[in-house]
């Protein structure tokens, strides 16, 4: 309990710390929000005038006091390019990135490790290193570019090679425009969402694989394991009971190490498929000097990598009962 508590502390001073410097460095990054809500023509003194309608007349000190102070009531601000709430803001975005997240999040850790276990338990070594080759190049393969490859192979590509036109995807926005939303809606936001789950997807289960595989070749390498064996258990059971079962708490290390990316790792394909997530929202407040769009996002990205990490260590605590008297 108090390992819990003081990790409850260190989250809300980390919060108030990437919070603080994200506020000092967009305000003293150059560019100016008010000269991008007026005519390119317009005059000084209008410039200063929207300044002041802005509030970023006010000194710094006074501008974090007030935002700050905003947020503790539970307020973020209005942005100050779409003139409403960032709360709103963040609530017509959030659900889009929890679906491209979590989705993804989850192919990956069921994908990965069965891929993991395929190598460790069930392959030739030929087949291990083939599989690990494979996995290694979609791992390092940038995002966008993966993206841009996805897009061509099934746009393009399914007419270059020949394939049949029901193997054409669309590659971006998360419906069509002209299909009627009461007979095709959920159908056709499926097929929107098959090239960025695959962007997603694909590096994070290879990056599982390599982890699932290593726990478990050494969670098979251990002596009970040995010994279960020569007690007459069978090979399904020993893996089960044995192996993976103590590959499990690594695994749920990385799955809490990984959960921030349901919220936040979906950026640049948000962008390059045109999908209205919190990534999308983040690249056009930082264009548009959006500072309280960028703050409140900012709060929620910390919010989420925080939040990921203390439910890891609740669920080891329970998992393994020896970090119970740490």
């Amino acid at each position: 309990m108090h390992r819990l508590s003081t990790r409850v502390l260190d989250a809300f001073l980390l919060l108030w710390l990437v919070s603080t410097i994200t506020f000092a460095l967009i305000h003293l990054a150059p560019g100016d929000p008010a000269t991008l809500l007026i005519s390119p023509t317009a005059s000084a003194e209008e410039a200063a005038r929207q300044r002041t309608a802005l509030g970023l007349d006010a000194p710094l000190a006074l501008q974090y006091a007030r935002w700050i102070g905003g947020v503790l009531r539970g307020e973020l601000g209005e942005s100050l390019v779409r003139a409403e709430p960032v709360t709103r803001v963040i609530a017509d975005a959030l659900p889009v990135s929890l679906f491209l997240g979590g989705v993804s999040l989850l192919a990956s850790f069921v994908l990965g490790t069965m891929l993991g276990m395929l190598q460790a338990l069930r392959t030739s070594q030929r087949a291990d290193r083939v599989i690990t080759a494979l996995m290694t190049t979609i791992y390092a393969a940038p995002s966008f570019w993966l993206a841009l490859a996805m897009v061509t192979l099934f746009t393009s590509g399914v007419v270059w090679l020949g394939l049949p036109a029901s193997m054409r995807l669309p590659a971006f926005g998360m419906q069509d425009p002209a299909a009627d939303p009461a007979a095709f809606g959920w159908a056709d936001r499926w097929r929107h969402a098959v090239l960025p789950l695959l962007v997603l997807s694909l590096p994070g289960a290879a990056g599982v694989s390599r982890f699932a595989r290593r726990a478990l070749l050494e969670a098979a390498g251990a002596p009970h394991v040995q010994a279960a064996y020569a007690r007459g258990l069978t090979r399904g059971e020993v893996e089960r009971a044995h192996i993976l079962r103590n590959a499990l708490t690594p695994l749920v290390v990385l799955f809490g190490l990984t959960l921030p990316g349901v919220i936040a790792g979906s950026v640049f394909v948000e962008q390059v498929f045109a999908w209205p997530g919190l990534g999308r929202a983040m690249l056009s407040a930082i264009a548009a000097r959006d500072y309280p769009v960028v703050l409140g996002l900012t709060l929620v990205y910390a919010g989420g990598v925080v939040s990921a990490n203390l439910l890891a260590d609740l669920i080891l605590l329970r998992l393994d009962p020896r970090r119970r008297t740490t």
